[in-house]
């Protein structure tokens, strides 16, 4: 019974609750809370978080011209609450973090005087908190490029450190910056912003070291230095314009003779190259050719002419940067054939037929001089005494055959003797003496 009459008079309550600020119960859902904060913030340093009611979707609905009838409840712990104001349909707090972490902070808008009250708009937001210092590097050229982070070589780049400090936190702190461009040059300087000029091209990361310090009273009353460190970095793409391209190849050529033209850029890639033969070298009008994706600097074209004439090849590259034009010409002449691809050949040939002259030359020079000698013979009958056969004959067999045609050595002694009668004879006679 008792339990009964409790419950009934926690129903009277609550309506009694609602009921002056129906209006507000009627608005729960149609408006929407708009957060912005300026984290993310180093320890010990003040962050602010504002919330603003707004009408939601962006939709037509008329604000409440009476801001008292709302209030703003927040829930930002374990982070320390420094400040908190509140102006019109807004409120804004500042908060102090003392350790690293992301935090999160909530709040929501109910009518005033009425806690219990269903929320109008309810908002959340994670604040960030760091031990290092927190800044952004900052790289800029006079030069603007369509690529992020795209910058031209030999013009000089700005690099900046921005610390990110709203509540001047650092604002007694003295900074040191060492600077690491990426291609092997460093410095320290003690200002947050350096000049620098890279004379290549490629991508480079530039690398900073940040450390502050400054002077802090401690609870005992005593000055101690403080000290805080950031590391921060930029990537960097350097690139150069196309200052032109350089055409290596003929300019003569026979007509269905396979050409190859080299074409060196100027330039940094990738590079969009795009060409074509024309009569006469004039600049390449858009979608008159097919562009090639070219990854290097290099690019190689061949082609084979098939009639003869005077052609001009019209190149066009382009970067991310700029373009130029190039052109070639060539005149193309028909082909003929070679004497020298024959003369080795011929010369073979020649050679061939002169020796089969001389062989024949030779062969019937043979023949008829032994057709000679043989006319030479006589063939009458020899005599029984001394048959002796014709001195023509007899020359040749004692020069040719006579060792192996003689029966004995007399007779060879004796055939000797008839042919080299002036030699001197093969012995002395030997003279006689008597006593």
């Amino acid at each position: 019974m008792a339990r009964a009459v409790w419950s009934r008079l926690g129903r009277i309550l609550w309506l009694s609750c609602l009921l002056p600020w129906a209006p507000a119960g009627v608005a729960a859902g149609l408006y929407e809370l708009n957060l912005t904060t300026d984290s993310p913030a180093t320890t010990g340093a003040e962050v602010t978080i504002s919330a603003s009611l707004v009408a939601k979707d962006n939709s037509s609905l008329a604000l409440p011209a009476d801001a008292h009838l709302y209030r703003f409840h927040w829930i930002h712990t374990p982070l320390v609450l420094t400040g908190k104001t509140e102006k019109g349909l807004s409120s804004t707090i500042h908060v102090v973090g003392h350790v690293p972490g992301d935090f999160p902070v909530s709040v929501w808008v109910t009518a005033a005087d009425c806690w219990m009250c269903q929320p109008v708009a309810r908002g959340f937001v994670v604040l960030p908190i760091t031990e290092l210092l927190v800044g952004d590097l900052v790289v800029t050229q006079n030069t603007s490029l369509p690529w992020p982070s795209s910058y031209l070589t030999k013009t000089v780049l700005k690099v900046s450190f921005l610390l990110h400090d709203p509540s001047n936190f650092l604002k007694t702190a003295v900074f040191l910056y060492s600077w690491d461009f990426g291609d092997g040059t460093q410095m320290v300087t003690e200002d947050s912003v350096v000049y620098y000029n890279y004379s290549i091209i490629g991508t480079f990361t530039v690398k900073l070291k940040v450390v502050a310090e400054w002077e802090e009273v401690k609870l005992d009353a005593t000055k101690g230095v403080m000290q805080k460190t950031g590391d921060f970095s930029a990537s960097l793409k350097l690139q150069e314009t196309l200052r032109g391209i350089q055409v290596l190849g003929p300019t003569l050529i026979q007509t269905f003779q396979k050409m190859t033209v080299t074409l060196n850029f100027l330039g940094s890639p990738p590079l969009t190259v795009c060409w074509r033969l024309k009569p006469e070298c004039l600049p390449l009008e858009e979608g008159e050719c097919h562009p090639v994706s070219v990854a290097s600097t290099a690019y190689n074209l061949t082609h084979t002419f098939r009639d003869p004439g005077d052609y001009c090849f019209s190149i066009r590259a382009e970067n991310v940067i700029s373009k130029t034009h190039q052109y070639h010409r060539i005149q193309v002449w028909p082909s003929r054939i070679q004497p020298a691809v024959f003369a080795f050949p011929c010369a073979t040939l020649i050679t061939v037929m002169l020796a089969f002259i001389m062989y024949m030359t030779l062969r019937n020079a043979t023949q008829q001089k032994d057709m000679v000698e043989v006319a030479d013979f006589d063939f009458s009958p020899m005599s029984d005494k001394n048959p002796e056969p014709p001195s023509g004959v007899r020359c040749c067999c004692q020069m040719c055959c006579g060792p192996f045609l003689l029966e004995t050595p007399s007779e060879y002694l004796e055939i000797v003797r008839e042919n080299h009668g002036l030699l001197p004879p093969l012995y002395k006679s030997v003279k006689t003496y008597t006593v």
